[in-house]
């Protein structure tokens, strides 16, 4: 297939565009945080300007006090049971009486080995607000996020095992401390149905950001799974590929998935977890978990993008991995253990922005010390530095600490272009080590930063989104686009002078779309043949208005702005 050129060469990128923006939009800021679903956060938020939004609220699941509604039942989690192989679609055994008691497994300052007594036993059978047993700045437990077990979860769309999968195959037998021995043992309990309560207070900065901005409620990760694989397609539109030599190949056996349930157990993956596989060959039905997804996707009443975008003999990075560069450009060596994807060669970002003229920095926060054990620095964050082609060239010069971008914000004139914003992981929103709170003032702190400089502020565009959903329940649509997504709905909001003020966008999105959006606005190519910002704009449906006429589709986000 033509397309699998792109992963069998280097990066080759023709210069069709000038630095100069078509949109009044000069400088575009991509600020990622971590693990929250749309639910997670506007589960309750009801939009000032009056218009519709899909939440928790609007389809009577949970009320404003957080209680559970008169539709609470759509989203009661089941149970299921497995047969002899792995199935992203399984049919329900039954219900929950009540939801298992959620763990603080990964929480800091709390017990992960039993269930965290800060939550009842007795929970109601869906989503429940987090903060009516914990404050908005507790830690509490870090629900799985893995790709084999988000296809699980969703359950074809039905969304009704994210308990069941979490409790079931928890993050895989190979991963230390957290391997689960037996169903109950995962030490995740209903930790994914927690949600944050707006109608009550929580994450006000951000409702007030909502109210006023624009935010759109279909917005997808675009890769099931955890941060790697999302932040990479956020850079590339795509997945990355087990490389030897700068072609593909075959990993070490063991780091290959196998997601079939053990003998004898329902659900306990063979092969998986954060010591254990993480590429899979979905071109080879016979491959583990390979036929489960496909058989979703046959489903489908709509033909898959590039028939589910597997090339033959590629193993694709579907799970956490670390990058094969230092950030200082150093290569690591390539080992059985500990797990590195190898320096890559598909086109990213960054090289469709060079080639075109336009100017690029990516902030990454902790970078200066990354070349140490520092928790601030999330190296899997940092996404160039997965691309030989940024880091063995003058690009890897944009490469810089997040506090680059506090020294840069002052100068509107070099300011660059395009700038994406990797947090702390300290402040980066994510479950466990790092707290809702603590993103929702680090965006406060980039747009107060921003709208100080008036000659920024009136040309620039902050897109404000998270990596991924991490594992919590949401009740959205999700257009299944190939082997390795759409996963859950995750927040957007656009801050800028020209978003439309108080608009709620129901045009289907994924980390794609920002990426659109960049290449539309500064006239640049699409990344390659297999990337997803090779799919259309959605066509609207006046009785579907979440559902593409013509999937798949992804937008580009233009529509969440008022432009001359």
């Amino acid at each position: 297939m033509k397309y699998l050129a792109c992963l069998l060469s280097a990066v080759s990128l023709p210069v069709v565009a000038s630095p100069t923006p078509v949109t009044p939009i000069e400088h575009v800021i991509v600020l990622v945080g971590e693990n929250r679903t749309f639910d997670n956060l506007f589960a309750t938020w009801r939009p000032r300007s009056g218009a519709t939004v899909w939440n928790l609220l609007s389809r009577g699941i949970v009320q404003e006090d957080g209680s559970p509604g008169p539709n609470f039942g759509v989203a009661n989690q089941r149970l299921a049971q497995t047969g002899g192989a792995y199935a992203a679609k399984l049919d329900t055994t039954g219900t929950y009486d009540h939801l298992p008691q959620p763990y603080a497994a990964g929480a800091f300052g709390q017990r992960r080995d039993v269930p965290d007594a800060r939550f009842p036993a007795d929970l109601p059978n869906g989503p429940f607000q987090i903060t009516k047993y914990v404050s908005n700045g507790a830690h509490t437990g870090d629900p799985i996020h893995r790709f084999f077990q988000m296809w699980q979860q969703v359950n074809g769309g039905a969304s009704d095992l994210f308990v069941w999968t979490a409790d079931s195959a928890g993050s895989g037998p190979d991963n230390g401390e957290d391997s689960v021995l037996a169903p109950g043992q995962a030490r995740q309990g209903g930790v994914a149905m927690g949600f944050y309560n707006m109608a009550q207070g929580d994450a006000p900065y951000l409702r007030n950001l909502a109210d006023n901005y624009a935010v759109a409620d279909n917005y997808h990760q675009p890769i099931m799974g955890g941060t790697t694989v999302n932040y990479f397609a956020l850079a590339s539109a795509d997945v990355g590929v087990y490389l030897k030599n700068g072609k593909p190949a075959k990993p070490p056996q063991n780091q290959i998935e196998n997601p079939d349930p053990r003998p004898g157990s329902n659900n306990l993956y063979t092969a998986d977890g954060f010591q254990g596989g993480t590429y899979v060959n979905c071109s080879d039905p016979d491959a583990p978990g390979v036929a489960g997804i496909r058989k979703v996707l046959a489903s489908l009443p709509y033909r898959p993008f590039n028939d589910g975008n597997c090339a033959p003999g590629h193993y694709y990075m579907v799970n956490n991995l670390e990058p094969g560069f230092r950030p200082d450009g150093s290569t690591k060596p390539l080992n059985p253990d500990p797990f590195l994807l190898p320096p890559q060669t598909l086109p990213n970002i960054g090289d469709l922005l060079t080639k075109g003229g336009v100017s690029w920095k990516w902030y990454s926060g902790g970078r200066n010390d990354g070349i140490h054990v520092d928790r601030e620095y999330c190296g899997i964050c940092d996404t160039p530095t997965f691309f030989g082609s940024t880091m063995t060239g003058p690009d890897k010069q944009k490469l810089q600490d997040l506090q680059q971008f506090y020294v840069d914000i002052k100068d509107a004139k070099h300011f660059p272009s395009v700038a994406f914003i990797a947090p702390y992981d300290s402040v980066s929103g994510h479950p466990g080590y790092a707290m809702e709170i603590g993103f929702e003032e680090l965006v406060r702190d980039v747009v107060d930063r921003v709208q100080s400089n008036p000659a920024l502020w009136r040309k620039t565009a902050i897109l404000v989104t998270v990596d991924e959903g991490g594992g919590y329940y949401d009740s959205g649509y999700i257009q299944f686009i190939d082997f390795f997504g759409d996963g859950t709905r995750i927040p957007l909001m656009v801050i800028s002078p020209f978003a439309r003020k108080g608009y709620v966008d129901h045009t289907y999105y994924d980390h794609a779309s920002i990426l659109k959006f960049i290449e539309r606005n500064w006239n640049l190519s699409t990344l390659s043949p297999r990337s997803r910002d090779n799919l259309p704009n959605p066509v609207a449906d006046a009785a579907h208005p979440y559902v593409p006429a013509n999937r798949p589709a992804i937008g580009d986000l233009m529509n969440m702005f008022d432009l001359p």
